[in-house]
């Protein structure tokens, strides 16, 4: 405190300390990015560490990302230097001789992620009491990351077997920026008890909030190449159309928006998210040529989970040097606390993927006091004709990008998702468990994975048909004496390098070029001989595809494209869409838009009340209607299944549901889907086809595999009170 200056403490660093200090109660600390949440919770756990010097002491710190360990282990290393308090990082890119000095001398601090954590579990089970006798506390950085998902009840599920190989409570920390709902929160942390815990929560705000949306119309191509005939003199109609195409978008929109960034950005850090990978490759490049054309150094970098480390840090080193200015294009990646420095400006391309997206990316702008956060948003949005569909007609992505930015300023974002059984995972942790303890009894599962609260939606009679399906795969075997060991697959998988993931990872092609590695491509969408792509925002053409050894090989060229990755889009919350329904319903100017922007709002509205849609949510002709519930895509999709069950033929768009009858029918079907009893879901789901969605759902028996399918992707309750509503 004293080398960095310090004056005074934070409001959360002050409150942290009388919490955390005598290591007593579990906490959770909630603040913005760059409160020194860090700073929170260690100054009070290191003092605990030092002042109790009978015993060693040590700290289970878990992160979600690899970088993220990277950044808090040079963080807690120079506030640990004068302590001599030991800090090791612990993931795949770790040498083992830096692990072996924890496995030998466990005490300090152990930052780890939660894979690598299952790996010590199953690799090193019989001498985890050895290596976690010295805890004395749990760290969870970015809490919010974790709930609701496969990977966070994997890390439920850990954080309970580790209290069970030491034989006691430890107190669980959580940090974290975002978080919709304590009462969630608490429950993920401490699932048995969530009222003990105590809540730190930061009341640092009244920050200033800059924002602008531009709106951008993707124009016809023969506008384009128009365009460009009389700029260029080129008369051939095909040759242009081609290179229009090879400049950019084929509206020309996108080489707009990538032109108004260079020119507002260019000078500064700042951080650029497009929704897509491939989007992430288009703009560094064109970006990077901007620079070219100016004879300037380039300041655009690449930044996402599909290019080699090396890269990703080469981004993540210009961003913290601060000089020469450095602009990151990159998608999630960079969402969470990783230390970048100081960033001017977060521009947005495309609607967000979420309000509490959107937050986390905005707490990177605006950290130097007296600086405000700096939002730029920028919104295709297509030409109107006479076959334009309902999300045109309603300006759908723009909308939706208005509708988020009113809720962030009023303060709300989504809750996590966290009614799910997430059975995939248990099937996980029901091997892992098994090979940790050499073998294990039904009713060891049971109390180990269940009775802790991490699995507690699933029912003994659950477990019984899981533990069943999994010997009929050959997951488990049982001995005479009924203890369930690895099967013949089961054994092949616990030993598998993947298997420490309780998500699904596509295999992937590594990209080398001059024998170094650029990073990897979905396998799902291979490369040819000689084609140009762009990557690492470079250009580069392919020259070998060595499909056995999984391998490309290129070298540096002119044009290309950017490769094809799959979305990052998110399911959209109710509450987002009933606010774009505000949006649509109000009259007056929007105050951040920009011109363009305020004539596609003006546009919408105008198309919104044409329709009638203040007063109905049924429009249409006679023979299909579209049905807006203006609820989130976990009801609307749930809708779309039950009108489906009864045989109505019935697709969700996002947006609305295209029904294939006229108003009145439409409102009949509702009726009777507003009358079914969803107690059995089975028959509702029988003919759904893609009900495998996660890692280890073909190892579970059909009925719990539909309800899992259901309790994560539909809201089935959400969906009948819909109908019901809709129906009157």
């Amino acid at each position: 405190m004293w080398t960095q200056g310090w004056t005074s403490l934070r409001d959360a660093q002050e409150w942290a300390a009388p919490a955390l200090v005598d290591a007593d109660r579990d906490v959770i600390i909630a603040a913005s990015t760059a409160a020194g949440k860090t700073e929170a919770a260690f100054l009070p756990i290191l003092t605990n560490l030092l002042n109790d010097t009978d015993s060693a002491g040590a700290v289970l710190y878990i992160s979600p990302l690899k970088a993220l360990i990277n950044d808090q282990w040079d963080r807690l290393s120079r506030l640990c230097e004068r302590l001599d308090v030991p800090v090791v990082a612990w993931h795949g890119d770790v040498s083992s001789s830096r692990k072996q000095r924890f496995l030998k001398s466990p005490e300090g601090i152990l930052l780890i992620t939660p894979e690598s954590l299952e790996a010590l579990f199953v690799n090193r089970g019989s001498s985890l009491p050895g290596i976690f006798q010295n805890l004395r506390y749990i760290v969870v950085d970015e809490l919010h990351a974790f709930i609701g998902s496969e990977r966070g009840k994997q890390l439920q599920s850990l954080m309970q077997r580790v209290e069970l190989v030491v034989a006691r409570t430890l107190p669980r920390v959580g940090l974290s920026a975002t978080l919709g709902e304590m009462s969630l929160a608490r429950m993920f942390l401490r699932p048995v008890h969530p009222d003990d815990i105590t809540v730190i929560e930061s009341k640092s705000t009244g920050q200033e909030l800059q924002v602008q949306v531009r709106g951008y119309i993707e124009r016809p191509i023969q506008d384009v190449v128009t365009e460009h005939i009389s700029q260029s003199g080129v008369v051939d109609v095909q040759a242009s159309s081609e290179e229009a195409q090879a400049r950019g978008n084929i509206s020309g929109s996108r080489t707009a928006i990538a032109g108004h960034l260079y020119k507002v950005l260019r000078g500064h850090n700042n951080l650029i998210f497009p929704n897509r990978r491939q989007e992430v490759e288009w703009f560094a490049d064109r970006l990077r040529l901007l620079c070219e054309q100016d004879g300037l150094p380039n300041e655009f970098w690449p930044h996402h989970g599909s290019l080699s480390k090396d890269l990703r840090q080469d981004a993540e080193q210009a961003l913290k040097a601060g000089y020469p200015p450095a602009s990151a294009v990159c998608t999630t990646t960079l969402e969470l606390g990783i230390d970048i420095g100081n960033i001017k400006t977060v521009a947005q391309i495309g609607s967000p993927p979420s309000v509490a997206s959107l937050r986390q990316r905005l707490g990177r702008s605006g950290r130097r006091p007296g600086e405000p956060a700096t939002l730029r948003a920028y919104c295709r949005e297509r030409p109107l004709t006479d076959q334009s569909d309902l999300s045109d007609q309603l300006r759908e992505g723009l909308v939706q990008t208005i509708a988020m930015i009113r809720l962030l300023i009023e303060g709300w974002f989504e809750p996590p998702r966290s009614q799910g059984m997430h059975a995939s995972t248990l099937v996980q942790q029901c091997l892992s468990t098994i090979a940790q303890l050499g073998g294990a009894s039904a009713t060891q599962l049971w109390s180990i994975l269940i009775a802790s609260g991490a699995f507690a939606s699933v029912s003994k009679a659950d477990l019984i048909a899981l533990l069943k399906c999994m010997g009929e795969k050959e997951l488990i075997v049982q001995d005479s004496s009924g203890l369930l060991l690895p099967g013949e697959l089961g054994e092949r998988l616990v030993n598998h390098y993947e298997f420490y993931t309780a998500f699904t990872s596509d295999e992937e092609f590594r990209l080398l070029r001059d024998g170094k590695q650029l990073g990897s491509l979905p396998i799902s969408k291979p490369l040819t001989k000689g084609q140009r792509i762009i990557f690492g925002g470079r250009r580069w053409e392919v020259q070998d595809v060595d499909l056995e050894a999984k391998v490309i090989v290129v070298t540096a060229a002119h044009g290309g494209e950017p490769p094809q990755f799959e979305g990052l889009s998110a399911q959209v919350h109710d509450r987002v869409r009933q606010e774009m329904r505000s949006v649509l319903m109000e009259t007056i100017p929007c105050p951040f838009l920009d011109n363009q922007a305020q004539k596609l709002l003006e546009e919408a509205r105008a198309n919104f009340h044409a329709m009638g849609l203040y007063a109905k949510s049924i429009v249409g002709s006679s023979n299909a209607s579209h049905l807006l519930t203006w609820r989130g895509d976990y009801t609307n999709d749930a809708l779309a299944l039950l009108l489906k069950h009864k045989g109505i033929q019935c697709e969700s768009t996002g947006l609305s549901l295209e029904v294939a009858f006229d108003e009145n029918d439409t409102r009949r079907a509702l009726r009777v889907v507003g009358e079914m009893d969803i107690s059995d879901i089975e028959p509702i789901l029988a003919d759904v086809e893609n009900l495998i969605r996660e890692k280890w759902d073909w190892a579970l028996p059909p009925s719990l595999l539909m309800r899992s399918f259901a309790s994560s992707q539909l809201d089935l309750r959400g969906a009948i009170e819909t109908a019901r509503m809709l129906s009157d």
